[in-house]
């Protein structure tokens, strides 16, 4: 048995955990991270970043098929998903190998397999099950950084099988380029698939158990982003739910409970599961060592502190918002803090900015104007319309809206939702403004640069307080 002595041991090399590692290392630490699949985790791998590849060939593909209103001829348009699914691969296998380069560069020891947790001194022992037996990591940390799944549905039919009924990994590398696909769940993974397979032609279907898809969004927005997904040619059917999945046929058979109760059978040829995620809790000793687990997550407080002595925890394992950016966020608090360091703050959900890159893209950040109203406030709502913006008009994507909620006595910046071409790049400017604390003011007396989609950003804040200019 290989036996290694460190500063802190990390179990899972995702956002949280390649991140977490890192930061350590410029602390002076020595770190071990313990990797069972790929370094990067799923969000490298499976998730974030090879999505984004095929949702960048979606766009490209849509924007040929529109060639003529930019003046250009392009004829006998297709697409080879043999070979659209061999880019996202690469794309993902690319930065996967580009972790591997950085834990190098901090001098943070890899070690490939599995980790299970056992009672120790200063913290729980970690012992790695490797192709060449078991080695044992003795820390005064331990970050559980492991992630999480799709939830599965529990019901006759809709197990995934990884024929008809896919998760979003199964997705991103098809069997088949399917004619016809349903889709269960509308939140970002949903509809970031929805998107994709209707952009290359697939009849997509989506059933949303709430009353409209997107839900966690600014209701305005939600109807917005229904409106031209509707244009697109997707069908949405909303406050329904899926009660079974008959797969006997060459064609799954979904028995769809509709809001009136009545019901309808929707055929497809492939149906997706998209409807949360799960922790990555089981088969890791969390209960051998005292650590508390509720609704598949585990229970940390604003230190990421388990309430195990030396034991902490990061990321979607930990519930949500499930995001890369947070659980990276997480990591490098629960380092400073480790460290000892003084200018460390818990974090603040209100400040993630949460992004769907579909067609149109979605962003947001802070309160939606329903939530800021149930929570007492009195608002003052500006917003912008794409079309009355040069530069989106020049790009050929004219639909789109830029929405901000002020505090009307304060003049705070509450809450920016935004749908159209390229938002999940302006959002952070919005998110830096709610970090810096500023007003309706400060937004006013910056100067965006012309023409460029952020200027409407400026309008948006301008509207808020009756001085937009250009609508």
């Amino acid at each position: 048995m290989a036996e290694h002595s460190v500063d802190l041991a990390i179990i899972g090399s995702g956002p949280g955990g390649y991140v977490a590692a890192i930061r350590a290392s410029q602390l002076g630490m020595k770190v071990a991270i313990v990797e069972r699949d790929a370094l990067g985790g799923v969000c490298l791998n499976w998730g974030c970043i090879p999505t984004k590849a095929l949702l960048r060939t979606a766009e490209i593909y849509t924007n040929m098929k529109h060639a003529e209103s930019f003046g250009l001829k392009a004829d006998n348009i297709g697409f080879d998903i043999d070979a659209v699914i061999k880019r996202s691969r690469g794309v993902a296998n690319k930065l996967s190998g580009g972790i591997g380069y950085l834990m190098k560069k901090h001098k943070v020891k890899v070690i490939e397999g599995t980790a299970r947790l056992e009672k120790g001194a200063a913290a729980p022992v970690v012992k790695v099950k490797t192709k060449d037996g078991e080695d044992m990591i003795k820390a005064k940390h331990v970050i559980l950084a492991t992630g999480a799944r799709a939830r599965t549905i529990p019901q006759a039919g809709l197990e995934p099988d990884g024929k008809f009924v896919w998760t979003a990994k199964e997705a991103m590398v098809p069997d088949v380029m399917p004619k016809s696909l349903l889709v269960i769940g509308s939140g970002a993974i949903g509809i970031e698939f929805a998107s994709f397979y209707r952009a290359l032609g697939a009849e997509v279907t989506v059933v949303e158990m709430l009353d409209r898809v997107l839900p966690v969004e600014d209701e305005e927005i939600s109807k917005l982003a229904a409106k031209q997904f509707k244009k697109q040619g997707m069908k949405l059917i909303t406050g329904a739910m899926v009660e079974k999945l008959d797969k006997s046929g060459a064609l799954a058979k979904a028995t769809v409970k509709m809001k009136d109760g009545k019901t309808e059978v929707i055929e497809a040829e492939r149906v997706i599961l998209a409807v949360g995620i799960v922790g990555n809790t089981e088969n890791l000793g969390l209960e051998a060592v005292g650590a508390k687990v509720d609704r598949g997550h585990v229970v940390i407080n604003e230190w990421m502190e388990t309430g195990v002595k030396g034991l902490y925890a990061i990321g979607d394992l930990c519930g949500p918002p499930w995001l890369a950016h947070k659980a990276s966020h997480e990591g490098v608090i629960c380092v400073e803090k480790i460290a000892g360091k003084n200018d460390v703050h818990p974090l603040d959900i209100s400040l993630i900015p949460g992004c769907t890159y579909c067609q149109p893209q979605v962003a947001s950040v802070g309160m939606t104007e329903a939530k800021a109203k149930e929570n007492g406030r009195k608002v003052k709502v500006g917003r912008f319309p794409f079309n009355g913006n040069g530069k989106a008009i020049a790009l050929g994507e004219p639909e789109g809206l830029v929405k901000t909620i002020f505090d009307a006595t304060t003049g705070e910046l509450l809450g920016a939702h935004m749908i159209g071409a390229e938002v999940t790049e302006l959002i952070q400017g919005f998110g830096i403004a709610k970090s810096m604390e500023a007003v309706e003011e400060d937004l006013m007396h910056a100067i965006f640069p012309h023409p460029t989609l952020s200027e409407m950003m400026h309008e948006s804040v301008l509207d808020a307080y009756d001085r937009v200019m250009h609508i």
